[in-house]
């Protein structure tokens, strides 16, 4: 009797520490984009002035996995981004909301 729960505490044990292992780095609680490699969580902050456009959009999907390209879970595919005057890209980025820009900020290399 005890060998048996043994084994099923065991099992299960094993069972939630591949589940724990199996989430993705990319935090799907909040928005982000992807670019260049990065991910960039979108802020609540707007950005008054854009310097030039440095890409958008590829891939949409609010599915959570790892995805390939300039990735999206909020914005939709053609979404483009602007570099913001007088921050570096490394820093942040402006992603198009309409007639504004959402400020999104560096948060390191997506999918690690």
């Amino acid at each position: 009797m005890r060998k048996v729960f043994y084994s099923q505490l065991v099992c299960q044990f094993l069972l939630l520490s591949v589940i724990a292992g199996c989430s993705s780095s990319a935090d799907w609680n909040s928005a982000f984009v992807v670019w260049n490699g990065y991910m960039y969580e979108v802020s609540n902050e707007y950005v008054d002035e854009t310097d030039e456009e440095i890409g958008q959009v590829t891939t949409y999907s609010d599915r959570e996995r790892t995805y390939s390209g300039n990735f999206s879970n909020k914005y939709s595919k053609g979404t483009k981004f602007y570099s913001i005057k007088g921050i570096n890209t490394d820093e942040a980025i402006a992603v198009e909301e309409g007639e504004r820009y959402r400020k999104a900020i560096n948060n390191g290399k997506y999918g690690e």
